[in-house]
């Protein structure tokens, strides 16, 4: 999913494609779709939400964040992960009445729940909670957003994102990082260990595995390992001569941006080879032909037409994804948001 953030005398525009059977796309199709859908040609406009700031793509529903601090949601509701009071699938976006009186700064999701954190540092979570993922100190699941008392006393900025790093859910990959020993799972958040007196500025997780940043460029994982390494139940700084300023994670890979908050930095690869994706699990390879200014560029598995190319194949280089006539030339700036297909 791809959402252009403009200049205010510009038009905004939300593109979706890849996996839709469950509505996760906002084309009010349950069906795939293998090139980029344009959102606002629907015949109910998707803008009549409001200008969207943040967008969070989970396992097969979606969040969005309006620029006025408001939320909707939309795709898989079966866990309540929609926010919505039930566990119902919706195919248009609706507005999460019950944080209707407050103002959200940041939006995430999982696999089947989301949270959301308030401008006040609050933090609230719904969906399902198997393996205590939602925080409340049980295992039962909610569908509307449930305040996590745990952090009353506590500000929370992002999600799992601050001063210090917390983790509540399943462990059995080492991704919690509160133990060196192997625990099933918590439903109350427990500090990490490993990274006292490290200024964490950023944190990525996916699966059942998490990188971080810290304010001097580096990188820290743990979780499941990547390839034949094993997994690491702790946080483990990874020993670079690289600054590193930008972190994302697959399924099995990791994505590594270099340089300074100027940029000119280059990108660099950790994972397997499975569906195309590059990189080796002892050294990050560089990831070649991916900085050109305004094309979004896609590889690897292709089955559900992630890829935005017109077909279910998988890609092994870099693909060029058309983004319709003139869409680079009349946008000032893009961006990418990825869920699970």
């Amino acid at each position: 999913m791809e959402e252009s953030e403009i200049d205010k005398e510009e038009e905004e525009e939300i593109w979706s494609w890849g996996a839709g059977t469950d509505g996760q796309l906002g084309t009010t199709r349950l069906e795939d779709e293998q090139l980029l859908q344009l959102l606002l040609d629907l015949p109910s406009p998707f803008f009549s939400v409001g200008p969207i700031s943040l967008l969070a793509c989970g396992g097969a529903h979606v969040l969005a964040l309006t620029t006025d601090g408001k939320v909707v949601t939309w795709g898989r509701g079966t866990s309540g992960q929609l926010g919505h009071g039930d566990m119902v699938s919706i195919l248009k976006p609706k507005h999460v009445k019950s944080l209707e009186s407050l103002v959200i700064t940041h939006v995430s999701a999982g696999w089947s729940h989301s949270g959301f954190v308030s401008d006040t540092g609050c933090l609230f979570t719904c969906g399902d909670d198997s393996f205590g993922q939602l925080g409340h100190g049980d295992c039962n699941s909610h569908c509307s957003p449930l305040k996590v008392s745990y952090f009353d006393s506590k500000h929370v900025d992002q999600i799992a994102c601050g001063d210090t790093v917390y983790g509540f859910g399943s462990g059995k990959r080492g991704q919690l990082g509160v133990s060196m020993d192997n625990i099933i799972s918590i439903s109350l958040p427990q500090a990490t260990v490993g990274l006292k007196g490290v200024e964490i500025v950023s944190i990525d997780a996916n699966g059942d595995h998490n990188a971080t940043l810290s304010g001097d460029g580096h990188l820290y994982t743990w979780g499941r390992g990547f390839g034949s390494t094993s997994d690491v139940h702790y946080p483990r700084h990874l020993p670079s001569s690289l600054c590193f300023i930008q972190v994302a994670l697959g399924w099995n890979h990791m994505l590594v941006l270099t340089g300074d908050m100027l940029g000119g930095g280059e990108v660099f690869m950790l994972g397997g080879n499975h569906h195309g994706v590059l990189g080796n699990p002892q050294k990050g390879s560089l990831v070649k032909h991916l900085c050109e200014n305004k094309v979004v560029k896609t590889w690897g598995w292709g089955e559900h037409g992630q890829l935005g190319l017109g077909s279910t194949y998988d890609q092994i280089i870099l693909q060029a994804v058309p983004l319709g006539n003139g869409l680079p030339r009349r946008h000032s700036m893009i961006k990418v948001y990825c869920g699970r297909n």
